[in-house]
């Protein structure tokens, strides 16, 4: 280990030790779930940041506070005799090493889909030699954790199901189902019914996502990039009323959809989307 994550290691045993911080002492595996979570999705923004303005500074700091989460349940682990940081880093080491046969070893894959399937095949064998292949899944798509978020939910358990087949065979199906669900849920609409308005919500996006996996175009990422469209075009809106003396309650309709047109017009002019 190098000497910063040694220290790294060294601070948070102490703070971990009686005398340390009682709120680092009291934490469990369960109680950091939230906050794991919580690191992973700013750090999933900073790369889309880092990616958009090239400024990696911000993903530098939030990629130290994941790693200690990593370190914070490795902490946990070795205090009570599960595991300690070296276990876990030489676990990965020997998992990458076994799942990459065409670098460690004589394996010669030519496409990346290849290498993909391998990874499965290589991962199920895995399982099988290390006992864990006792607990008998009821359907391939138990593999896929039930408290991933909707979007990657639903984009691992159709991947999981095309792997056998079950899959639209072209866009222009998907296309067709979309305007299928579109019909239903305006049918819900009219009738009123909340809970079958929800359900059909999830039938529309359930075929986006879908589509999306079809385009081979991740959903979450390009959500977040039309989240983060949305945001600069809105604050336009917001700034433009500003220098006039107004705000959007302010404002009629009219004329934030003006300014938001001209939003578009100034990202273009500027090289933006």
């Amino acid at each position: 280990m190098s000497k910063s994550f040694d220290e790294l290691i060294a601070v948070m045993v102490r703070l971990r030790a009686p005398g340390g911080c009682p709120w680092d002492a009291e934490q469990t595996y369960r109680s950091l779930s939230q906050y794991l979570l919580e690191e992973a999705y700013e750090t999933f923004d900073a790369i889309h940041e880092a990616d958009a303005t090239g400024n990696t500074e911000h993903l530098q700091e939030e990629l130290g506070d994941l790693l200690l989460q990593v370190v914070f349940h490795a902490t946990i682990g070795d205090e009570r005799g599960d595991f300690t940081i070296e276990d876990v880093a030489k676990g990965i080491t020997e998992k990458l090493i076994l799942r990459h046969p065409h670098v460690f070893g004589n394996a010669n894959f030519a496409r990346a889909e290849d290498v993909l399937d391998n990874w499965d095949q290589l991962k199920a064998d895995e399982r099988k030699a290390s006992g864990k292949s006792e607990k008998v899944l009821e359907s391939i798509l138990d593999e896929v954790p039930v408290h991933f978020p909707a979007l990657l939910e639903g984009l691992k358990l159709t991947k999981k199901a095309a792997k056998v087949g079950f899959d639209w065979e072209s866009c222009d199906q998907i296309f067709d189902k979309l305007r299928e669900e579109s019909n239903e849920l305006q049918a819900a609409i009219a009738n009123g019914d909340k809970e079958n308005i929800s359900e059909e919500i999830g039938d529309l996006l359930f075929v986006v996502q879908n589509l999306a996996r079809h385009l081979d175009v991740e959903p979450e990422s390009a959500l977040k990039r039309t989240n983060r469209k949305f945001r600069s075009r809105f604050k336009y809106i917001e700034e433009e009323l500003k220098r006039h003396g107004k705000s959007p309650g302010e404002s009629s309709l009219a004329e934030m959809d003006l300014l938001w047109n001209r939003s578009k017009e100034a990202v273009l002019a500027d090289g933006g989307e």
